[in-house]
């Protein structure tokens, strides 16, 4: 599993939001690198897109709403970004996700 992963929830529809493009990146003396990229599966999870372990620092994951939405939501793109302080403890970053609405925390 990677170190960092993510699962998108449809809170509108009571499912997970398969087929969602996510990109990772990390902030790398003042530039933002793409460190990976992905699309949720069925379960609206990515748990293996990154290789290796994290760094200490800042990163942000953008998720590509708008085609999931059908060009009918509000967000064209959610991006979240958090800091990681402890790279050998696991980041999950869920994301809850409705046409009008989203919100995140911290997962385990």
């Amino acid at each position: 599993m990677s170190p960092i992963t993510t699962h998108v929830l449809d809170t509108a529809k009571g499912c997970p939001a398969a087929d969602i493009a996510v990109t990772l990146e990390y902030l790398d003396a003042g530039s933002w690198q793409q460190i990976a990229k992905g699309t949720t599966d069925t379960d609206g999870r990515i748990m293996d897109w990154m290789k290796g372990d994290a760094q200490a620092g800042e990163y942000r994951i953008t998720f590509a709403t708008n085609s999931y939405h059908q060009g009918k939501g509000f967000f064209p793109c959610v991006t979240i970004n958090f800091t990681i302080e402890n790279p050998q403890q696991h980041y999950h970053v869920p994301l809850l996700l409705s046409p009008f609405s989203f919100s995140t925390y911290r997962g385990s």
